[in-house]
């Protein structure tokens, strides 16, 4: 195996901005009883945790309406799509023999309607809410590389936001930040993220060299679990 390549789901492979905040704009109109539109919602709605955004609009009990409504609203919402590039670059790492994964905070029943039947078969292991303690906890990470027997210092984590990268340099993983994600590349170098990709194309074979770059730069540790 020549390495490991893990990526986040939404804004990195999928393009489900929109699909996000109307599904949050329909749980708090079916919440409060009146009409929520995605106009009203806080510019950083989409990355903030959903229940905060819930709350800050007045929902009360926002994780439990979440459990009733949120599946609902979001198969409803404005559809999703890959971002243009990614079945063709999973396709490459693939072929150059690499393992891969995803570690998203998108539960498992979702992930047959919300990615193509030939993404899924493009990834060795998937890591979902339900199965490890959410990011910026290196856990589902960390079972991502178990399931694929893979060392830290031979993988790189794709992600869009400031907790992708928290979780990444938890875990011990080098980590590539997703300029066309939720976030934005401008907001991941304000954090000082050294290796910003800048549009999905780049998904592929290449990143494998990150890896390689990392392991040159410094030899890292495997953090404890």
């Amino acid at each position: 195996m020549t390495g490991a390549v893990l990526f986040d789901l939404d804004g990195v492979l999928l393009d489900s901005k929109p699909a996000m905040l109307a599904t949050l704009a329909g749980v708090a109109t079916a919440a409060l009883g009146r009409r929520i539109t995605v106009a009203d919602l806080p510019p950083d709605a989409v990355t903030t945790p959903r229940v905060e955004v819930l709350s800050a609009l007045g929902v009360t009990e926002p994780d439990e309406l979440c459990e009733i409504w949120w599946d609902v609203a979001l198969a409803t919402a404005a559809g999703t799509r890959l971002c243009p590039g990614v079945l063709e670059g999973l396709a490459g790492l693939k072929a150059v023999g690499a393992a891969t994964g995803l570690v998203t905070l998108q539960t498992r029943s979702r992930l047959p309607w919300l990615l193509p039947p030939a993404a899924l078969q493009l990834l060795d292991t998937t890591v979902c809410r339900e199965d490890a303690e959410p990011k910026p906890a290196p856990d589902g990470i960390f079972l991502a590389l178990d399931r694929l027997a893979a060392a830290p210092h031979d993988a790189l984590f794709v992600g869009d936001t400031l907790t992708d990268r928290t979780a990444a340099i938890r875990a011990g993983v080098a980590f590539a930040g997703a300029g066309w994600g939720y976030a934005g590349g401008d907001a991941l170098a304000a954090t000082g993220c050294p290796v910003i990709l800048s549009r999905p194309s780049e998904i592929g074979p290449g990143l494998l060299g990150l890896v390689a770059a990392s392991q040159g730069r410094h030899q890292v540790s495997t953090p404890a679990r």
